[in-house]
């Protein structure tokens, strides 16, 4: 066991194993791309991926303020990953929607991701993965 996990409580150690899991993809992205994307980045990209939601919609779906939604979706926007684009009859409310370029990258995050799980499950034993998979998919009564 990771020594720096051994004295945590369950909570913790979710808490700890999910930080790892997301910097050792945001690193492999990132090393592997000319295009560094935050977590955030794709956390929203994630809520877009092959759907066409409004703004709003978007900002009241994610943990995080609308302000702070409205600047992650001008970064990405600026990067060529989004397009924003008007609803017909509410001048208020945008749609947003991955580009191919958006769809690319997200498709590509994914199979790093799975390449991840794959390892994982090699180290701990794919009968385990299945297991702790199967656990953290469970109701959990919250």
């Amino acid at each position: 066991m990771d020594d720096k996990l051994k004295d945590l409580d369950l909570i913790d150690v979710l808490s700890e194993r999910h930080l790892q899991l997301r910097k050792v993809i945001e690193q492999l992205w990132n090393t592997n791309s000319d295009m560094n994307l935050s977590n955030s980045e794709w956390f929203m990209m994630a809520r877009i991926y092959q759907k066409q939601p409004t703004i709003a919609y978007v900002s009241r779906n994610v943990d995080i303020s609308r302000q702070a939604t409205h600047k992650l979706i001008k970064k990405l926007e600026e990067k060529g990953l989004v397009e924003v684009s008007n609803v017909r009859d509410n001048k208020k409310d945008k749609y947003i929607r991955l580009t191919d370029l958006g769809e690319a990258c997200y498709e590509k995050n994914e199979a790093l991701k799975a390449d991840q799980e794959r390892k994982i499950a090699d180290n701990i034993g794919h009968e385990q993965f299945q297991l702790l998979n199967d656990i953290l998919k469970a109701d959990w009564g919250m």
